[in-house]
């Protein structure tokens, strides 16, 4: 019996391999060139799975090596430009975390506003990291990290649209509590169901 393959995420936290995941990803991809198909997207990430499981005495890989696997997979079947509209939207993504800073303020009104314009103490910013907000999920409130990744990138996807590069850490709480009530409700209706 095999043991579940995990995979070492680019902030070095560790999580199961799940090949829901990679099939997403690769319909997404092909989505982007406008050739969405989950049975496509299903046999694209078998040929992944069946390859990362069939290799003797491998218990992780990184997820760029997952990433980088999908690609190969796309381009040497035809789907050259789903390959490369994958790996821009990688690095568009790269490019927007590196871009945006977190500021610890509160902003309640418009005085703190001018605080959050004017913030150029280094103490008071940091830089945009999902993963503080599933570290703080799992370890303050006890979700699993399953659900945690899926709040903070909801949080995530949500920070993007806004085209905003200074986040007071207000809002991302708020954003997170909302979020979280969403996915927390879901989840209790499927029980339920």
């Amino acid at each position: 019996m095999q043991t579940q393959l995990k995979v070492i995420k680019a902030d070095g936290t560790v999580e199961e391999y799940l090949h829901t995941k990679v099939m997403g990803t690769v319909n997404n991809a092909l989505g982007r060139i406008g050739q969405a198909d989950t049975d496509v997207a299903e046999q694209f990430a078998e040929v992944v799975t069946f390859f990362l499981y069939d290799q003797e005495n491998r218990h992780s890989v990184t997820s760029s090596e997952v990433l980088s696997m999908i690609k190969v997979v796309l381009a040497a079947t035809g789907y050259e430009k789903a390959a490369v509209a994958l790996s821009e939207h990688h690095f568009e993504r790269m490019l927007k975390r590196s871009r945006i800073e977190v500021v610890c303020a509160d902003v309640q009104d418009l005085a703190d506003a001018e605080f959050l314009v004017g913030a150029e103490e280094p103490d008071s910013r940091c830089r945009w990291n999902k993963s503080r907000i599933v570290e703080d999920l799992t370890g303050r409130y006890d979700l699993c990290r399953q659900t945690a990744r899926m709040i903070a990138g909801m949080v995530e996807e949500k920070i993007f649209s806004m085209g905003i590069t200074l986040v007071p850490s207000s809002l991302i709480k708020q954003l997170v509590l909302g979020d979280a009530a969403t996915v927390l409700r879901a989840q209790e209706q499927l029980q339920t169901a």
